[in-house]
């Protein structure tokens, strides 16, 4: 029953979602019912598969030769599918207050993507990975993009897409590698591939991860994907998605770690994210933004986690960021449908207007800045507790990004939580004409998002992260009260500053960099880097082509021309005067011939009597 159910999990949505797709604009008025409900029911099963009371489930059929179409549920998943089956739910009953995404295109797209996220969760193989990581990336394109007739959220779901499926390539580089390594392509044997083809394959999958998290060097796409619906950005950017970059490298841990490097270069470019993404984020005017690159930056300890060995650590940290970035991006959402703004300065006092959104958006950012007991602040130190075992600087390098969370949070939550100032208005409107008006079913999801963000700290917290360490497993120890009161402490001590440095709302304050507030020219480097080298060398194979493979082409032709134009000529003046000739002197022998043919008699016995006098001559001359 329950191997039914967790298949169930991931054909239900999928399936719904593609009928929505093929019906069209018919479906409209049940879409989002439909959708809603169908992720709903697939919530409740995805707690009956991951806390059952006998085994947890597994699937797996043949698909080729050496490797299986596989999904189950350990330890790890049964701690992530349950937070993306609810995230994904109250996503899409706040999408319903807003009336253009109450389409069947919308809804389907989501059912989609839902379903490619919970199919990535519950991989067990490497090519039941490859088939959700593509649906999850060709949907996500289709949904940043979902405003398809203006032009620039096209371009950036184009840009997003690219940049991850140029990372993507590292899957199936992985995917080769292990191959020739002779370890199957089942996840869990990935360990056993022959030395240097585990290096290759760990190379793989720390690209493929790092570039679905939106990772250094990949980060810019996330700023980029800012464009599409905000509904979109609370589940691609919080418990999907990029999430789910995190999670492949959670799951891939012992492969890396068994390399000897790997799991070096993935804490780094983790713990290197969350400082230059935090910077970023602090950097920002636009609300839209700062939560994006705290995305990037959260997600860094993620990877970090999947570096130092922390999985339990890590789990319970993607699990609470997924309800706090939800929550906050679902309000950004909010406010720019009802004030038509983005704009931080726009902003201003914009939780005090509708004061439910604001508390649980106070809620998140409170979390967001790690300040104790909340959850981001156990779930941070859970993934700290381990990179201090590791290496001191990676443990300073951590604290560093916690405190840069700490700023970039409380820089949001000082802002819109002041006092609204007169004439806000005139400050509104800059994207759209604002609704001034909040749907109960756009702000009642942010409840139980915001009741996460401040409780989920739990799960990493004596006694139950014992049982979250048993469950999911990992090297990683316990956070000691040295590591929670030192993350407390450097965020009381932040969030302190930042509010002092923000009492003034006039005060002028330098300009941050350019590089800073552009998010570190990565795409910009990326143009140059990768772009334009490949737009001069596409221009010079085109040039090739027109110089060399077109004129082969047209000489051959020309050639050939010419060739028919000879053979036309001898055709006509040799073959055809030949026959021609022929057929004249067989006409003229014809004519010869018919001339003795008179009918009267006399006539043939005469020419009868001439051919004997001829044969008598014969006969004598030859005697």
């Amino acid at each position: 029953m329950l191997d039914l159910t967790l298949v169930a999990l991931v054909l239900v949505p999928a399936v719904l979602g593609a009928l929505l797709l093929v019906v069209g604009p018919a479906a409209d008025r049940l879409s989002a019912v439909a959708g809603v409900s169908s992720s709903a029911l697939v919530a409740i099963a995805s707690f009956a598969v991951s806390f059952p009371a006998t085994s947890r489930p597994s699937v797996a059929r043949p698909f080729m030769a050496g490797a299986e179409l596989g999904l189950g549920v350990d330890g790890l998943a049964a701690m992530v599918l349950p937070a993306v089956a609810v995230v994904s739910t109250l996503v899409l009953l706040a999408s319903t207050g807003t009336p253009e995404l109450r389409t069947a295109r919308f809804h389907g797209l989501m059912l989609l993507f839902v379903a490619a996220a919970l199919m990535t969760v519950l991989a067990t193989s490497l090519p039941t990975l490859l088939m959700s990581w593509e649906v999850m990336g060709a949907t996500s394109f289709a949904l940043i993009g979902y405003h398809w007739r203006d032009s620039q959220t096209v371009s950036a779901g184009t840009t997003a897409f690219l940049t991850t499926r140029t990372a993507d390539l590292g899957l199936y580089v992985a995917g080769g590698a292990v191959l020739a390594g002779g370890a199957g392509l089942g996840l869990a044997a990935l360990p056993d591939a022959s030395d240097g083809w585990r290096d290759v394959a760990a190379a793989g999958l720390v690209v493929a991860g790092l570039g679905k998290a939106a990772q250094l060097p990949f980060s810019f796409w996330l700023s980029r994907a800012m464009h599409g619906p905000s509904p979109v950005s609370a589940l691609l950017h919080s418990a999907a998605m990029v999430a789910m970059g995190g999670y492949l490298l959670l799951r891939v841990a012992p492969t890396l770690a068994a390399t000897g490097w790997a799991d070096d270069a993935a804490a780094w470019a983790g713990v290197s994210t969350a400082i230059l993404l935090g910077l970023v984020a602090l950097a920002q005017s636009d609300l839209k933004q700062l939560l994006a690159a705290s995305t990037a930056a959260q997600l860094g300890f993620v990877v970090l986690a999947a570096g130092v060995g922390a999985t339990s650590g890590g789990a319970t940290h993607l699990v609470a960021h997924a309800a706090v970035k939800a929550g906050l991006f679902l309000a950004a959402g909010i406010w720019l449908q009802a004030l038509g703004t983005k704009r931080l300065a726009s902003l201003t006092g914009a939780a005090r207007l509708w004061p439910v959104v604001g508390a649980c958006a106070a809620a998140g950012l409170l979390s967001l800045a790690g300040l104790a007991p909340l959850a981001l602040w156990a779930t941070k130190d859970a993934v700290l507790a381990a990179a201090a075992e590791r290496s001191p600087a990676l443990y300073a390098a951590g604290l560093l990004g916690a405190a840069l969370s700490a700023a970039y949070a409380t820089k949001a939550l000082v802002v819109l939580t002041r006092r609204v100032p007169d004439h806000a208005e005139s400050r509104w409107d800059d994207e759209h004409d604002g609704t001034r008006q909040v749907p109960t079913n756009a702000w009642l999801p942010l409840i139980p998002l915001a009741a996460g963000a401040l409780t989920l700290g739990v799960l990493a917290l004596p006694p139950l992260f014992a049982a979250v360490h048993d469950l999911v497993g990992g090297s990683a120890p316990e956070p000691g009260a040295v590591e929670l009161l030192a993350s407390a402490l450097v965020a009381v001590v932040v969030v302190a500053a930042t509010v002092a440095l923000m009492r003034d709302a006039r005060a002028n304050r330098p300009a941050w960099p350019r590089a800073i507030t552009d998010w570190l020219f990565l795409e910009q480097l990326t143009h140059r880097a990768v772009v334009r080298p490949v737009e001069v060398l596409s221009h010079q194979l085109a040039h090739l082509d027109d110089a060399l493979l077109d004129r082969g082409v047209e000489t051959t032709a020309s050639s050939t021309t010419r060739l028919a134009r000879v053979a036309a000529l001898a055709d006509d003046g040799i073959i055809d005067g030949g026959v021609t000739a022929i057929v004249s002197g067989v006409r003229r022998l014809g004519g010869l011939v018919r001339k003795p043919q008179t009918g009267q008699l006399h006539h043939y016995y005469l020419q009868a009597m001439a051919v004997l006098a001829v044969v008598l001559v014969v006969l004598v001359l030859v005697r």
